[in-house]
């Protein structure tokens, strides 16, 4: 089975055709910019010479975006399949499902309505997946295409853990409740890390997906037990745009030295905060090298995210009352050893203990664990693969049908 995933955002396409037979990655690319000054990129992993390097392309919507990409995979000259036809499924990433969805979906009326239904809870995502949906349904009308929500994962949190002590009825009126996001990343990283622990019938793990945007759980004999992120992906740690977690009244007195309004001061936290607010920048690597050189400000950035994430995984421990394995992933937690160093060598006193060696030389790509023998707790590095995550419950979802 081949199954093509998508991921939609405002302005882009991202995508892989993945031979789900191996699960190998047959194309992989991405659309941006579109609607505006488009360009496309295309990859085949098995031959670069297919390759398609940022080419500028007319892509004034979604659709257009979708021929452009199936055009590329069944061309003589980039493509890896002969036609659309061995296209069997389609995945899509959808950001947020609330609480109706708990678990991926065959997408029909009905669940393109929840969608459209969760718009206010995700303004910038869920438009976009929706409009990804509805563009491939125009050119592959018999083909199964599939939703999978950021949301699904933790909807086994307990209610003590997913509730804000506001008025009830904004929880009964509006649905306002801890959801969390990068839900399929986290599922991904928990499975391999119970793998790598035997596959025990109990287990207690810490999953930190760190990147631009970063989230850590607390993941319960496979199921998501508390999470950062809340009713948007705006709270927890500090990420490269995003504040993270603040004191809320800090909301409304910026407001009114700043005169700003709720959609300006949402620009500030979401888009304006975190590593770039203090330092200048996103770039973890420019931050990174700054600190080493001495910049007062990018060391303060490291030390405000190396003790957010001990604060957390030592909470979440505490919570789930132990711990067995913490895992790092994401772009900074699979390749910048020395957080990884610093917040194991703060969580000494639970018995962890690292191999610094083996824990600089995972990055790039390589994975496996960073503790070593007598360590109480396991520490994992994983990659993170939610495209293949994706194509796994489409796979299980149309072969069901």
């Amino acid at each position: 089975m081949k199954i093509l995933v998508i991921n939609a955002g405002s302005s882009s396409l991202k995508y892989q055709l993945i031979d789900m037979e191996n699960e190998s990655v047959l194309a992989k690319g991405n659309c941006e910019q579109i609607g505006t000054e488009s360009t496309f990129t295309h990859k085949v992993p098995s031959d670069e010479s297919k390759n398609i390097k940022a080419l500028p392309y007319d892509m004034p919507d979604h659709a257009t975006a979708i021929q452009v990409v199936l055009k590329a995979l069944t061309s003589a000259e980039h493509g890896v399949i002969g036609s659309m036809d061995e296209i069997d499924a389609v995945g899509h990433r959808v950001l947020h499902g609330a609480e109706k969805f708990s678990g991926s979906v065959l997408v029909t009326d009905e669940v393109e309505e929840a969608i459209k239904e969760c718009f206010e809870l995700g303004p910038l995502h869920n438009p976009a997946n929706l409009t990804g949906i509805k563009a491939c349904q125009k050119i592959m009308k018999d083909v199964p295409q599939v939703a999978v929500f950021d949301t699904g994962f933790h909807q086994t949190m307990p209610d003590y853990a997913y509730m804000y002590a506001l008025p009830y009825e904004y929880y009964e009126k509006y649905g306002i409740r801890r959801y969390g996001f990068h839900g399929t990343s986290h599922r991904f990283v928990s499975k391999k890390a119970v793998e790598l622990l035997g596959n025990p019938e109990h287990s207690k793990i810490v999953t930190c997906h760190l990147g631009n945007g970063s989230s850590i759980s607390a993941v319960v004999d496979g199921k998501c037990f508390d999470t950062t992120m809340g009713v948007t992906p705006l709270e927890g740690i500090m990420m490269g745009t995003r504040c993270g977690s603040i004191d809320p009244a800090i909301v409304p007195i910026i407001m009114k030295k700043e005169n700003l309004t709720p959609d300006e001061i949402d620009t500030v936290m979401n888009k304006k905060s975190g590593m770039l607010g203090i330092f200048g920048t996103s770039d973890n690597r420019t931050i990174e090298s700054e600190a080493k050189a001495g910049n007062e400000r990018a060391k303060l950035v490291e030390s405000m995210l190396c003790h957010q994430l001990t604060k957390y995984i030592g909470g979440f421990a505490a919570a789930m009352g132990g711990l067995d394995a913490v895992v790092f992933t994401g772009g900074i937690g699979e390749n910048n050893p020395q957080y990884r160093d610093r917040v194991c060598d703060k969580l000494a006193f639970m018995g962890v203990k690292i191999n610094y060696e083996l824990n600089d030389m995972l990055k790039h790509g390589k994975e496996g664990e960073i503790s070593t023998p007598d360590s109480k707790v396991k520490i994992f590095v994983v990659c993170t693969n939610e495209e293949l995550m994706i194509a796994r419950d489409t796979e299980e979802i149309v072969k069901a049908l």
